[in-house]
């Protein structure tokens, strides 16, 4: 029944673009283009991403159990007084 009518595509006015010329580095034949990464640097990132890892979960749950501990305490403070 009813069908949408699209928008005619413009035309684009066509230019001519002039190739340009880009000049590659000079790399030197005895290196590589990438740095080398030895197993010592990976072995050493990975044993600091253990030990930090290791860290922030001491001192959470150490801060979880002086959360609970200020709870109880509160709680019997609390007690002590209405007695």
């Amino acid at each position: 029944m009813l069908r949408p009518k699209l928008p005619d595509i413009p035309t684009l006015p066509t230019t001519t673009v002039a190739p340009q010329h880009t000049q590659a580095p000079a790399s030197s034949a005895g290196r590589p283009v990438a740095p080398h990464v030895g197993v010592g640097a990976v072995a050493a990132v990975v044993v600091v991403g253990v030990v930090l890892t290791a860290l922030l979960a001491a001192v959470a749950v150490s801060a979880v159990s002086v959360a609970i501990a200020a709870v109880v305490l509160r709680s019997l403070l609390s007690s002590a007084h209405q007695r």
